[in-house]
């Protein structure tokens, strides 16, 4: 606990004639201490008190050493002084008692010509020498300065003396000073109000100036900052969110059922986290059908009888199988043998649309208009650097209805991407395996003066569709970008390592504002 020297300054200010140096009147007392004297003081305007920061001189270990033992050349010549016959120079260190000060100050000494060589042997030059660097740091340590700027700067490179900043208070007396400093109470109790104490005490002032204590609290990730903003455009846009908690995915459902072949890099291991254990899942079989999200149900000349009770995932396996090897539904497929057990391995999901694609599977059972949209973590096999994680969001919508164009899809990501104030757009021809035509995303940015791409986008292929049992006529728009990138952008993150992953900063999480699209 800090000392309190409440009272002795005010001695000491009762006794002086004019303002007063806390360094110089407390030369001992910690500043902790001085500075909670000075304001208790001040603020009850017993005093007026002006800080004083300065820089000083401070010795370090091997100053304080000098200044007590002397420099190494002069403990070198009284080594050799004392040595009558002279002192061999192999017998240097042990005379000294250091070898690091036989070292360097046999060199000091022979500038300073202290001593001379004679053969093997050291012999001093005097009888008495004057060693200015001990006399020197002794001021330093006396007055934390020195009035002699070449020294100074050769003691700061030998690390002999440091700056050090020192604070002091110039106090003076104030408008209501006493010498006797009054004891404030702190709470009005009920014994004085029940004997009328509280009449006479002095009750401490508040300080309304005082900053109050932070208060911890939780805060919510840039990401979620942001990912509930995308969410608050889709349901703007009528879109229903879908179930995002499957991390772990059949190749099957990530690859195989959107048209992706086999033989795609996408599905090799440097692109891909496989499952180790276990390996595979188990075959499709016949389930009853999880409940999907509610919707009027449309005549039934445009639902799928066969499909009315359950989903049949053998046949829509073989179906994927079918129009995989040989084509069908009208198409030629990919003519190459289709394996099974690279259907039935296990992966962390590349990407959401492998949810997507099994909400379109369960729309099959009642087709109808629908718009879904998911923003979760996928995984991909890839070297983190700046701009790239192993693990990152991506932001996907769907919109399932009959007539449906590629211009209606250009418009509607017009509309939607300018809801989040990216008004700029061009499209780009792409290739994707389960959508065709595919488009990349451009906008222009005005930081970086360049156009960069911001998400890719489709229409689902038929391939993808009619083996899920969708009617031919029905077409699907699909559409993704990542969640990470508006955050950087929105945030001014130049490092997606400092975003997400052990290198985040937990106190940029507590203190970063909440995000507002600029919407329009």
């Amino acid at each position: 606990m800090a000392e309190d020297l409440t009272s002795q300054v005010l001695q000491v200010l009762d006794s002086a004639d004019g303002p007063v140096l806390t360094s110089e009147a407390f030369p001992n007392a910690s500043f902790v201490a001085v500075k909670s004297a000075v304001d208790r003081l001040r603020s009850r305007e017993y005093l007026l008190a002006e800080q004083i920061d300065r820089i000083e001189l401070a010795l370090t270990k091997e100053g304080e050493d000098i200044a007590e033992k002397g420099s190494n050349g002069a403990r070198v010549f009284e080594a050799v002084r004392a040595a009558l016959e002279g002192l061999k120079i192999k017998d240097l260190p042990a005379a000294v008692g250091d070898a690091n000060v036989a070292k360097f100050g046999s060199g000091d000494a022979f500038k300073q010509k202290w001593v001379k060589k004679d053969g093997d042997v050291l012999r001093a030059t005097a009888d008495t020498i004057q060693d200015e660097v001990q006399q020197h740091l002794q001021q330093i340590r006396e007055n934390k300065s020195l009035d002699n700027a070449r020294v100074v700067a050769d003691f700061k490179k030998r690390k002999y003396v440091v700056d050090q900043k020192s604070y002091a208070f110039k106090i003076s007396k104030g408008p209501k000073f006493s010498t006797e400093f009054v004891k404030e109470e702190t709470d009005l109790t009920a014994e004085m109000l029940a004997s009328g104490a509280w009449k006479t005490v002095q009750l401490k002032p508040y300080n309304f100036k005082a900053k109050g204590a932070l208060t911890p609290s939780g805060a919510l990730h840039p990401l979620n900052k942001v990912r509930q903003e995308f969410r608050e455009i889709f349901f703007e846009m009528g879109f229903e969110e879908m179930p995002t908690n499957r991390y772990v995915e059949t190749g099957f459902w990530n690859f195989d059922a959107l048209f992706v072949p086999q033989q795609h890099p996408a599905r090799d291991l440097q692109d891909t986290f496989y499952i180790s254990d276990p390996l595979k899942a188990d075959p499709p079989r016949e389930d009853p059908v999880p409940e999907t999200p509610g919707s009027k149900e449309l005549p039934t000349h445009k639902r799928t009888k066969s499909r009315e009770k359950t989903l049949d995932y053998k046949q829509y396996w073989d179906d994927v199988k079918a129009v995989h090897e040989h084509g069908k539904f009208g198409s030629i497929g990919y003519r190459y043998p289709w394996a099974a057990d690279e259907s039935l391995r296990l992966v962390l999901r590349t990407h959401t649309t492998a949810i997507s694609t099994y909400m379109l599977h369960k729309l099959a059972l009642n087709p109808r208009p629908v718009r879904y949209f998911s923003i979760d973590r996928v995984f991909r096999n890839e070297s983190v650097d700046q701009t790239h994680l192993a693990e990152f969001h991506q932001v996907e919508g769907v919109i399932a209805d009959w007539g449906l164009t590629l211009g209606g899809l250009i418009g509607f990501m017009e509309v939607f991407f300018g809801k989040m104030g990216i008004k700029n757009l061009r499209f780009k021809p792409a290739y994707n395996p389960y959508t065709e035509p595919s488009m990349e995303i451009f906008s222009y940015h005005e930081g970086l003066g360049k156009w960069v791409e911001i998400g890719n986008s489709g229409m689902f292929r038929p391939e993808m569709l009619e083996p899920m049992g969708l009617p031919k006529d029905m077409r699907i728009y699909g559409w993704g970008l990542s969640l990470e990138r508006p955050t950087m952008i929105k945030y001014g993150v130049n490092n997606i390592r400092e975003l997400l992953g052990h290198k985040v900063d937990l106190n940029f999480i507590e203190t970063n504002p909440a995000v507002r699209l600029d919407k329009e």
